[in-house]
């Protein structure tokens, strides 16, 4: 047979060839795991050691002490051969000392016990001592040694032990995550909706409707009523659907004056809770207004100052018997009738505005005569030739209790209504301004008011005899408000954002 097999290896069956393959094996283990250590080509290892086990060992005519008797100048004179780029010489060192006294330990077993072991086909284990200090003295091959050398690996996760799992003792697994349990178990869908209500209430008006848009019940919860009690719309120039949406939502104090509205949409409305209302000087349409004022039955504040009204409008206001404070200055488009009708059926009127409306004889006469008695504070100033002393006497026989009253710009107001007005007891503000048959000299008789505290009398008086009329009248303070704040919503002052003294809590800031 022939001397190499396939792998270039020393081949023969005699027991020489036994002791060779065994050599060349543990030979090249130890060289392989030196290259692979040091990045050297396995093949060009293996060829080279092959060749030199054929010239220098693996002859069959050499001796078994030929064999053992490794000359170490001939193993470092192979591995400068082979261009092996040995960067620590005495690692070398100590694997070839190592390799050399496992050989002579194995050609000593083997010697004593080939002869009778060449039959059997069970090879001998050999046993492996796990101490590194008895390595070198163990059978084990010099990449188990380095193995042991080498500084300790992460243990590798391991199975269950038994029988299913000794094939298999090292496989990949994930520990399984937990899941991270809050101490309280909270969740924003788990907060109860009286919560989550208490929390909206702390947002503004801009927050309030993005937090709208998360979900459906934060949606229904944003418009819940008990956050829509008050809302200011001052600086939206454009009020279309978000009236509707508003006025849906159970808002009861609402203040939008300056704005133009066009048709808002109700989703099934029929009534409003709405008790508050400022729409003064709105850019509006009155079918839109008759649509919006047809649904309040709760009205106790109304401002409609400068709007074109109705007849069908009037008669709605008259289904809110609980108004207080009514502000109708500068309107126009309603008859007498729905006015009588109005007056007739909201009977606790406290404060009334009617200044300078589109007002015939007609209008004026159903004011005086159906005027409420719970009427205390009333301006219906600007009827130059409509309103009459008649008129005035009316007035103050079914409202007894008036203490701000302003008569200003009626031509037909002369001085034979100050015994009238003195009927007035709790009389406190007066307004006659520019009522042009009052001469300035009879302003001295109202030293007999004695609980009247400012009178307004501008156009009457010069402003070189105001400091004498002043001396004349020490209790009472003169021409100090140009204008009338009777049923008006706010002051004239533009930093006043109140409604009728009362702050709205959701505010449109642009």
């Amino acid at each position: 047979m022939s001397c190499w097999d396939a792998r270039g290896y020393i081949c023969s069956t005699n027991r020489e060839f036994i002791l060779a393959n065994l050599v060349n094996k543990s030979y090249l283990n130890i060289f392989n795991t030196f290259a692979s250590l040091y990045l050297i080509s396995f093949e060009e290892t293996q060829v080279s050691m092959g060749r030199y086990f054929w010239y220098n060992v693996g002859d069959p005519s050499q001796q078994m002490a030929g064999i053992t008797g490794i000359d170490l100048s001939l193993a470092f004179y192979s591995i400068q051969t082979i261009k092996i780029r040995l960067k620590v010489v005495s690692v070398f060192l100590n694997f070839t000392c190592c390799f050399s006294k496992m050989l002579r330990r194995v050609f000593q077993e083997l010697s004593e016990n080939l002869e009778g072991s060449l039959c059997r086909s069970q090879r001998t284990k050999w046993k492996k001592r796990p101490s590194c200090s008895s390595g070198l003295d163990t059978e084990n091959t010099p990449n188990e040694l380095i193995q042991q050398w080498s500084p300790p690996h992460k243990k590798a996760l391991t199975t269950a032990k038994g029988k299913e799992n000794e094939e298999n003792l090292f496989v990949l697994a994930r520990r399984p995550r937990k899941r991270r349990e809050s101490s309280a178990n909270l969740c924003w869908d788990s907060l109860p909706d009286e919560l989550l209500l208490g929390i909206f209430s702390r947002l503004s008006l801009q927050d309030l409707l993005r937090t709208s848009r998360v979900c459906k019940r934060w949606h229904r919860l944003a418009f819940d009523e008990s956050l829509w009690h008050s809302v200011d719309l001052v600086g939206k120039a454009q009020l279309d659907a978000e009236l509707g949406q508003v006025l849906s939502a159970g808002v009861l104090r609402l203040r939008c004056p300056h704005t133009c509205i066009g048709q808002p949409s109700f989703k099934s409305t029929p009534s409003l809770r709405v008790q508050h209302l400022d729409f003064s000087n709105c850019t509006v349409e009155t079918s839109v207004l008759e649509d919006v004022l047809s649904r309040c039955k709760h009205l106790q504040n109304l401002s409609l100052e400068g709007l074109v009204l109705s007849d069908n409008i009037i008669y709605s206001l008259a289904q809110n018997p609980e108004i207080i404070r009514l502000n109708l200055c500068g309107c126009s488009g309603f008859s007498p009738e729905s006015l009588t009708e109005m007056l007739t059926a909201c009977t606790r009127i406290e404060e009334m505005n009617v200044s300078w409306c589109d007002f015939s004889n007609l209008h004026i006469q159903a004011i005086a005569s159906n005027i409420p008695s719970s009427v205390s504070q009333l301006n219906i100033s600007g009827y130059r030739q409509n309103l009459t002393m008649e008129d005035v006497k009316a007035i103050v026989k079914r409202c007894p209790n008036i203490t701000d009253l302003d008569l200003s710009d009626s031509v037909l107001v002369t001085t034979d209504s100050f015994p009238v007005l003195q009927q007035l007891s709790s009389l406190r503000h007066l307004g006659l301004s520019r009522c042009y048959q009052i001469h300035p000299a009879s302003l001295i008789d109202f030293e007999k008011f004695l609980n009247l505290q400012t009178l307004e009398v501008f156009g009457l008086i010069q402003d070189s005899y105001l400091p004498i009329l002043c001396k004349s009248l020490p209790h009472i303070q003169i021409n100090t408000q140009p204008f009338s704040t009777v049923a008006r919503p706010t002051s004239s002052s533009r930093k006043d954002r109140t409604l009728w003294g009362m702050h709205c809590r959701l505010v449109y800031k642009h």
